[in-house]
């Protein structure tokens, strides 16, 4: 059984070939370790390994992590990125302790983060999720909506409009995953025009890395190959 080190190695060479392999520039996508109910040892073996951004879904055990490793020093500061679905009532923590959300989908939400990011922290890091399979178990915007709530992000003062995410639907075959990342692609690309700042995808898993790559994702979102198996009975 491999060591997370050993297992962060083989994730990030599996990006460099894909980067590599449709030509892009080397280092333009970002690891982010997701650590969802993983224990802290875990994500101290991730850092030791000189790995700094995690990727959490659940608030409050995201928050205790957060609040754990801001007693410590480490070469690099940690990156903490939201990335799960977000209740009305749970945006405070997330405004107070966060430095990014991936799964912006409610003017609503984005309005109560912003009034609620403490002013001694920078803006936060904000992405819009959509919904690029249609599937009415999934959240996130659908594309007809995208650029309405693009335009009211992005005037948000404590709110800085990053880019976009989305989860797909499950495809066993690289030509299905393409396309879903690529109707992503697409439409960042058409609101580039009106918020030309965009500079961010987040999109692909340990599924479908190769195909998020190749349609232009800056940021993959990787748990299972990197910490093992869930085990979601002790989550936050």
């Amino acid at each position: 059984m491999n060591s997370i080190k050993q297992n962060i190695v083989q994730v990030i060479s599996q990006i460099d070939t894909a980067t590599e392999k449709c030509g892009r520039n080397a280092g333009s996508v970002q690891l982010l370790a997701v650590s969802k109910t993983k224990p802290i040892a875990a994500i101290e073996e991730a850092i030791a390994a000189g790995h700094y951004a995690f990727g959490e879904n659940y608030v409050q055990e995201g928050v205790e992590k957060i609040q754990y490793f801001a007693q410590k020093t480490y070469p690099e500061p940690l990156t903490w990125h939201f990335i799960g679905p977000i209740q009305s009532n749970k945006t405070r923590p997330v405004a107070e302790h966060f430095d990014w959300v991936h799964s912006i989908d409610r003017a609503k939400i984005a309005r109560r983060l912003s009034e609620q990011r403490p002013a001694h922290l920078p803006p936060l890091n904000v992405l819009l999720q959509v919904n690029t399979s249609g599937e009415d178990s999934k959240s996130g915007l659908n594309f007809a909506e995208v650029e309405a709530l693009a335009a009211e992000v992005a005037a948000m003062p404590n709110l800085v409009l990053r880019g976009l995410m989305s989860i797909p639907e499950k495809a066993d075959d690289y030509d299905s995953q393409f396309a879903a990342f690529s109707s992503l692609r697409d439409a960042m690309t058409a609101l580039q025009a009106q918020h030309p700042q965009l500079d961010t995808l987040s999109m692909g898993m340990s599924g479908d890395l190769e195909a998020a790559v190749a349609a232009g994702s800056t940021i993959v979102r990787i748990g299972t190959a990197i910490f093992g198996a869930r085990d979601y009975t002790t989550k936050a």
